[in-house]
């Protein structure tokens, strides 16, 4: 056994069995003393920086260690030995008292479970598969009804043990994100939970051979297919593990299934952020594709082939490969979902509502859809949520599509396959149709953005200020480097075997770090609250012609929103690329977060995590597309508008708990999702004789290439 104190003395022995080779030895040995030390680096690190904690602080510290434990070898028994004997003796119907619900939720789980009816541990889970998804919303609203802290662990470490892990991890970090008990708790890193969701299956399989054999290893990862396929050459943006777990995790702040009258918690603009979110990832993933010399992609068509095929080269923990699609398929009706000429009546029916300028809602009424909060309905019915006005008349695009597309593989289920990868949200920027499915999609969203009237100089223009020029400090250059994650989550093992360090490392997009500078002049004579938009997009399309200002305009990526107070006179607005809005900084590993949760736990120091609270935003390296060599022109564009009439919060310049798209129960951003940029511009003079509105040209550097 080993001890490990602060001062970073490791003492105590080790044990092998008689006639063990002495390099076996050696190997046990040489684990344990790096594990060791780190233990014993990260409780230095703690007591050196220890901020003594009150209450609050170890009651944080206490739920971050429950979380970390209840998701580490989530395939496995539980290793903390409190929660593991709740696993096993917790009676969930014992105190009724401790749910808001008196138990109702907790009762008809229950019910479910002794008579057998809930999906066995050890199987795939897809959020698309109605029953599955059921039963996950079962134990979600177990837990989104607990009273406190002991009644959702101890529920929650029950449930782990005896529910499908699948079912069992979306519902707690659904239920972390949107209950107040999971208030200021850190989610650990998906894809170490579950790794076998965003690893090849080539570097999983070496995993399992370095457990086997008590190796400790370190593999190189690499992105799906070869270099013959275009596609290949921006994989790194579809497969980065950062933008998977944005993209999953954006879903679980706004599911598709969520309905207040069940929940009680409205999801500010829901409708509107789905549009915007995917607005994002499809003009990005277009300016990675101009990076790499690629035209943008082209959008999917119901009565066109998917030219693209895609081979995911990963598998399911428990339960097969998934499928591949081979190249130039006609979309087939898949039994069971929809036909062919179900999704077609529905695109009718949201083109003609787009049309009307109205949607028909259950009750016969009519939705106006002609201003700037109708992209908020069309959200809806076109994802299709819980919010949708008519489910039954304008039915599901988004979501029937994504399963239509993953079972092109095997329409007719003679095969048996398990969901393709477009049926988790974990997985479905893999494939490059579904960048293709959101570009038809997003063009539909445009097609009623544009139908709305165009903004006036009145409406655009901030009286008594005006940007005097724009300028960026630091050179904007992306480069790509090694991103290494653990894989230990990733194997099956026992409490009797010791870990073994296993990890994985693969190519990534980074960014040096710059700084905005905008030159404002207020001619006022008080002080003003300003929030300010930066944008950009590329200057030219793939055969080298200059996107219009309206062209261009829908292209641009959103770099930044923030808000800030502007004095009487000349001032400068420094803001750093950390800074930005739209991203967030890489959530710690899970042996990060066990190691400070314990430590703050054992020191009764405070635990400072704020920083990871949500990880719902973009990928901070993510904030620039690749650019080019030679230098890749972008449009830079800088609006400046009147903050108090933006603003639906008070104390908007103070207000933190704005982070990416919307986070708590009100978005504090009164306008539009891409505002002033949303609508079209039939007039660029408009925005030109604008004396908030700056534009430029800047170019974007990368001097590296993935391989």
């Amino acid at each position: 056994m080993f001890k490990v104190s602060g001062s970073l003395q490791v003492t105590g022995y080790i044990y092998t069995a008689p006639g063990e080779p002495d390099s076996a030895r050696a190997r046990i040995m040489k684990v344990f003393l790096y594990y060791a030390l780190l233990a014993a680096a990260a409780v230095a690190a703690v007591s050196a920086d220890c901020q003594p904690g009150d209450s609050k602080d170890q009651a944080l510290a206490q739920k971050q260690h429950d979380v970390n434990y209840l998701v580490y070898k989530l395939y496995g028994d539980i290793r903390d030995d409190t929660l593991k004997e709740l696993g096993q003796t917790f009676n969930p119907q014992g105190d009724l008292t401790s749910y808001h619900d008196n138990g109702d939720s907790v009762n008809t789980l229950m019910t479910e479970f002794k008579d057998g009816r809930l999906l066995q541990k050890k199987h795939w889970f897809s959020l698309f598969n109605t029953r599955q998804r059921e039963e996950a919303l079962m134990m979600h609203k177990v837990l989104i009804n607990c009273k406190n802290w002991q009644a959702f662990a101890s529920n929650a470490a029950y449930f782990r043990t005896n529910m499908n892990e699948g079912e069992f991890l979306y519902a707690l970090y659904v239920s972390l994100i949107h209950s107040e008990l999971g208030e200021g708790v850190v989610l650990p890193p998906l894809y170490e939970v579950t790794p076998h969701m965003f690893t090849n299956s080539e570097v999983i399989h070496e995993a399992y051979k370095a457990q086997m054999t008590s190796t400790p290893s370190r593999f190189e990862s690499h992105f799906t297919g070869s270099r013959k396929n275009p596609e290949q050459h921006v994989a790194y943006f579809g497969e980065d593990v950062g933008m998977n777990t944005h993209h999953v995790l954006w879903h679980m702040e706004f599911p598709f299934w969520w309905e207040d009258s069940s929940e009680d918690r409205h999801l500010d603009r829901k409708g509107e952020s789905f549009f915007w979110v995917h607005h994002q990832l499809t003009v990005r993933y277009d300016a990675e594709r101009l990076s790499n010399y690629l035209e943008p992609v082209e959008e999917l068509s119901w009565k066109k082939p998917i030219e693209d095929g895609f081979a995911p080269h990963t598998a399911y923990k428990y339960g097969g490969y998934f499928p591949s699609r081979p190249d130039h398929v006609d979309f087939a009706d898949v039994e069971g979902v929809a036909r062919v000429r179900d999704m077609l009546i529905t695109d009718d029916r949201i083109r003609e509502a787009i049309a009307h300028g109205y949607i028909d809602a259950k009750d016969g009424s009519h939705i106006d859809i002609m201003n700037s909060h109708g992209i908020e309905f069309l959200g809806d019915i076109i994802e299709s949520s819980g919010y949708s006005a008519n489910t039954g008349f304008y039915g599901s695009l988004h979501n029937t599509a994504h399963i239509m597309l993953s079972r092109q593989g095997d329409p007719t289920g003679k095969f048996d396959l398990p969901p393709g990868v477009l049926e988790h949200f974990e997985t479905s920027t893999r494939d490059p149709s579904f960048f293709r499915l959101h570009k038809y999609m997003d063009n539909i969203f445009r097609k009623h953005k544009d139908s709305l009237t165009p903004y006036t100089k009145d409406q655009l223009e901030f009286t008594g200020l005006s940007i005097d020029s724009i300028g960026i400090q630091g050179k904007l250059e992306t480069f790509f480097e090694n991103f290494e994650y653990s894989l230990l989550n990733a194997v099956d093992d026992t409490v009797d075997i010791a870990d073994v360090e296993i990890e994985t490392y693969i190519q990534r997009l980074n960014h040096k770090n710059f700084s905005f500078l905008i030159d404002v002049t207020n001619t006022l004579d008080t002080e003003v609250l300003a929030t300010v938009r930066i944008f950009a997009w590329p200057l030219r399309d793939n055969n080298g012609i200059v996107y219009s200002f309206n062209e261009g305009r829908w292209r641009a990526l959103e770099l930044d929103r923030f808000w800030v107070k502007v004095k009487k006179g000349h001032q400068q607005i420094t803001r750093h690329s950390t800074e930005s809005s739209v991203t967030v900084p890489d959530v710690p590993s899970l042996h990060t977060l066990m190691e400070r949760a314990d430590a703050a736990l054992s020191s009764d120091c405070a635990l400072h995590l704020e920083e990871y609270e949500s990880a719902m935003g973009l990928p901070n390296r993510f904030l620039l597309p690749k650019g080019q060599e030679q230098g890749m022109e972008f449009n830079l564009v800088v609006a400046v508008t009147d903050g108090r009439v933006d603003a639906a919060l008070d104390n908007l310049h103070e207000n933190t708990k704005f982070i990416h798209y919307g986070h708590d129960r009100h978005y504090p951003d009164k306008q539009p999702h891409g505002y002033p940029l949303d609508r079209r511009v039939d007039d660029e003079r408009i925005f030109e004789a604008l004396p908030n509105f700056k534009q430029m040209t800047v170019k974007l550097y990368s001097h590296e290439e993935v391989h």
